[in-house]
């Protein structure tokens, strides 16, 4: 479950307004500029009730010869990758970022939905803390997409990869002050995690509609719309060198994040202008 929450919090609080509407899609087919063979792009919610997928993309995957991910979530190492990062620099800890009385207030909070004593995550990077929360937000055992499409890959002896490495996927996070991170676990402590249950089960309703504008307006968050190219913008331009590669050298079924699909610099656009035919599969 830890390998899918970095993920999970780069969806749900990147911000951006999209300008040009794309069609309500979720699957897109990736073709022209010469390649032999179709690929496929497709959006992904990282945490929820139901990851079932439909025959497109099945099918999708089934024409495909090897699938990436955001991350390759399958690699043993990252969970060890992970937690060798987990720990705020410098020494710094939650303690030295919040008031005595905040403190009380998260450390009563952390003790009822995680189990522990906040004293024992002093010194881990707060947005850690915060996706160790992330299956509170559900009504339902958490499930992933990912590990849905990581089962088709696998049942067809097809490899697993990743656009980026999870060391990259942390220092994203870590472009974020530890007390802008620690900010909003007090505002999540102190409300009881009500306004992100109700954000996230809107998020959920309007991935289901399959709206991937609405995705971006959705996702809408004060503190990290500083960080929109950080969080995403940048991400999706790295991808399209990495994708273009793939692309061409095999049938590929990639699987991200929704929101970065869809605006001028998601990735179904940034495809185009690279010379790609990328259209809705409905």
């Amino acid at each position: 479950m830890i390998r899918n929450l970095l993920s999970i919090l780069i969806l749900l609080f990147y911000a951006s307004l999209n300008a040009q509407q794309l069609e309500k899609s979720l699957l897109w087919k990736i073709s022209g500029k010469g390649l032999e063979k179709a690929s496929y792009l497709f959006g992904t919610i990282h945490a929820t009730c139901d990851a079932s997928l439909d025959e497109n993309v099945k099918m999708a995957m089934k024409n495909t010869s090897q699938l990436y991910l955001e991350i390759d979530i399958d690699d043993p190492s990252m969970q060890s990758s992970m937690m060798a990062q987990i720990n705020m620099k410098d020494n710094t800890k939650v303690s030295d970022l919040v008031s005595k009385k905040d403190f009380v207030i998260v450390d009563k909070f952390i003790q009822v939905n995680v189990g522990v004593p906040l004293q024992t995550l002093n010194t881990v990077k707060p947005f850690f803390i915060s996706a160790m929360l992330l299956p509170k937000l559900l009504d339902c055992p958490m499930q992933s997409i990912e590990e849905e499409l990581i089962k088709i890959s696998t049942a067809q002896n097809e490899e697993t990869f990743g656009l980026e490495t999870i060391e990259q996927q942390i220092e994203i996070f870590d472009a974020i002050p530890y007390k802008d991170q620690v900010e909003e676990l007090v505002k999540m402590a102190k409300d009881n995690m009500q306004k992100d249950k109700e954000e996230f089960q809107q998020l959920l309703e309007i991935y289901k509609s399959k709206d991937i504008n609405a995705m971006l307006e959705n996702t809408e968050n004060e503190l990290y719309s500083k960080f929109d190219n950080e969080l995403l913008t940048n991400r999706n331009q790295n991808w399209i060198p990495i994708i273009q590669k793939i692309v061409t050298s095999k049938a590929t079924f990639i699987g991200v994040g929704a929101a970065h699909l869809a605006g001028e610099n998601g990735v179904i656009k940034l495809l185009r202008k690279q010379g790609y035919k990328v259209e809705a599969v409905k």
